[in-house]
């Protein structure tokens, strides 16, 4: 790892703007389902969410965050890199880092963590499992996934992303989850296809300054 990179995925780097919007998802992308399109709005951001105490610098380099055998229900996530006058950004950094189906975060290793780039049109994919909930009282967190995107020589965006009231996995109410937890935002929910054979493709832009 560099130097530079060292730095630019430092814990407590500085959180920026993300915006979320929905791309379509086309065939030969998970399971080829197609979501409602939301434009890149020029100038709109979403509010950042949290770093949180789980971040570890120096993940591999990957898209495929899971280990053989894994249990979980299956997610693709795909999306483009935006700068805020709708530019798709080329070789943005994207680190990606959530904790499995029973809400433990691998604190030692790096299971379901991993980082990886936009390709020459800004785009974005990576497979994973949707998290569980955990925590209680004011620390009470509901599923999520940890979001850090860097386009060349910017700042670091951190966030992170939910997942719909309607959600189906491991028979949890994610209508109430999201209700119960303080640092929820709505506007970094991911739209999901219908899910099917136990995976989900979901749809997700990330803006940066």
């Amino acid at each position: 790892m560099t130097h530079s990179r060292r730095i630019i995925l430092k814990a407590g780097a500085t959180a920026a703007a993300l915006t979320a919007a929905g791309m379509a998802l086309t065939e030969g992308t998970g399971q080829g389902k197609t979501l409602p399109l939301t434009p890149c709005t020029p100038g709109a951001t979403t509010p950042p969410v949290m770093e949180g105490p789980y971040f570890k610098p120096n993940t591999p380099e990957r898209s495929d965050l899971l280990t053989p055998g894994m249990p979980g229900v299956l997610i693709t996530v795909s999306g483009t890199v935006f700068t805020q006058n709708c530019t798709p950004v080329a070789r943005a950094l994207i680190e990606a880092w959530q904790c499995d189906s029973k809400g433990i975060y691998d604190n030692s290793g790096y299971t379901l963590r991993g980082h990886f780039y936009t390709d020459a049109n800004g785009k974005f994919s990576f497979k994973s499992i949707i998290p569980r909930d955990y925590g209680t009282g004011a620390d009470y967190r509901a599923p999520h996934i940890h979001i850090k995107v860097q386009r060349p020589t910017a700042q670091v965006l951190t966030t992170q992303l939910f997942f719909p009231d309607d959600t189906e996995a491991y028979g949890l109410n994610f209508a109430e989850m999201n209700r119960r937890d303080r640092i929820f935002e709505r506007r970094n929910v991911m739209p999901l296809s219908p899910k099917v054979d136990n995976h989900y493709d979901a749809a997700f832009d990330l803006v940066t300054y």
